[in-house]
């Protein structure tokens, strides 16, 4: 059984009035007045980076650097007030630390908050912060913010610098953030995203998830979800020119599943194998099984999880996202948040299926938003809008539109 743990578990270190050297905050910078929180896997000169696990903060010396990008925060007049807690290594997407505590989920506190980002997203929900900046490999910004009613955005591969942060997957690997709101997201995005093409969403496909077993979308959720489509549609039709819906089969979910965690999992051994086999650090008992599976994957399972990801990017730029001037709208998870007393059997199961929906951005290496637009059980359910490779500000110019218009509605 997992335990919410204190109130205060979300800041792993309070930051309130550190200097960062030679950062130097414009305090009429487009940030002015904004309180930031920074995930514990950035590093910032001076100070400790946890990683969300006490033997990786005994193994690695206090930075001597900072990243680039919570410099420019800084830079832009944000107050730097905490790092926040991560999931160990960033390995999970529950928000479940069993060395520092569990973050409680202000929207409810029988369920997981949602990881790896779980302190930002906890303390952005809570108003401790207001940018709660994290990084999202598999889902954690996007989950996250579905799981604490937060707008959260997870911005194409590569388009925001990694420098200076503990890695998990490098080749999906990306820097998010989570916001109350949705210009506070858009003003952090004006700072990070560099200028793209300009283009804009002229098509929108709103995907209908099929066949999802209990652990997966419920039948209930799923119910939900076609009742919000019928609601939806009428308003989406006056925004964006062309709008369809499409089913999205589960076994197509589970391709990209199966795909993005064999090629993810690759890769967290790549980058992490040789100090967990030198330093023998322990790990929780989900996040140690799974690093254990990573071990054993070889080339071959590496070859045939690539061959994997090939065939459904086929599918889904053939079904869903054909060009730069469409977009996909779906669930950002299956619905609301997993309570905490989920048996471990039944929430590993549950992830399997929870990344269904969010490894086809990972894969993609796309763009995704989810905007806190529906409720499941009386709790918070994120809706997300995915695009192509590199169309961030046309995705954020949709999801503009959509949160200024009456489809934001969280009674939906």
């Amino acid at each position: 059984m997992r335990a919410a743990m204190n109130t205060a578990a979300e800041i792993q270190l309070d930051c309130a009035n550190y200097q960062i050297p030679d950062c130097i905050a414009d305090k009429n910078g487009s940030l002015s007045g904004l309180r930031l929180g920074v995930k514990d896997l950035f590093h910032i000169a001076g100070l400790p980076t946890t990683a969300g696990n006490p033997d990786w903060l005994k193994t690695h010396p206090t930075p001597s650097s900072t990243s680039s990008v919570v410099k420019t925060l800084i830079e832009q007049g944000a107050e730097l007030t905490a790092k926040t807690l991560t999931d160990e290594i960033a390995y999970s997407l529950n928000g479940v630390n069993s060395h520092y505590g569990t973050p409680i989920n202000p929207a409810d506190n029988t369920r997981i908050p949602g990881g790896s980002s779980s302190g930002s997203a906890v303390a952005v929900a809570n108003g401790t912060i207001d940018i709660g900046l994290g990084t999202d490999t598999g889902g954690s910004i996007r989950v996250p913010a579905s799981y604490n009613g937060l707008y959260g955005f997870r911005p194409s591969h590569g388009v925001v610098a990694v420098d200076n942060l503990i890695g998990l997957a490098p080749e999906f690997d990306t820097v998010g953030w989570l916001t109350r709101d949705f210009a506070t997201l858009h003003r952090v995005a004006s700072c990070l995203v560099p200028e793209q093409p300009s283009g804009k969403i002229e098509r929108l496909v709103v995907a209908l998830p099929q066949g999802f077993s209990t652990q997966g979308l419920s039948v209930q959720a799923l119910s939900n979800w076609k009742a919000i489509v019928d609601a939806l549609l009428p308003k989406l039709n006056a925004i964006v020119s062309d709008v369809c819906v499409k089913e999205l089969p589960q076994a197509m979910c589970a391709k990209a599943s199966d795909a993005f965690r064999a090629l993810q999992g690759r890769q967290i051994w790549r980058e992490h194998g040789d100090w967990i086999e030198g330093a023998e650090p322990t790990f929780a008992d989900d996040i140690s099984a799974r690093l254990q599976w990573c071990k054993s994957l070889t080339q071959a399972d590496e070859d045939s999880a690539e061959l994997l990801a090939q065939e459904f990017l086929a599918y889904w730029q053939q079904e869903f996202i054909t060009d730069s001037a469409t977009a996909v709208l779906c669930p950002t998870a299956p619905g609301a948040a997993p309570k905490l007393t989920m048996a471990d059997d039944e929430l590993a199961s549950y992830r399997n299926h929870l990344m269904g929906l969010t490894a086809p951005a990972g894969l993609a290496k796309a763009p995704q938003i989810s905007l806190p637009l529906m409720n499941d059980q009386h709790a918070p359910w994120g809706v997300s809008l995915i695009g192509q490779y590199l169309s961030d500000q046309a995705v954020l110019n949709l999801a503009k539109l959509i949160d200024d218009s009456e489809v934001n509605n969280k009674n939906i």
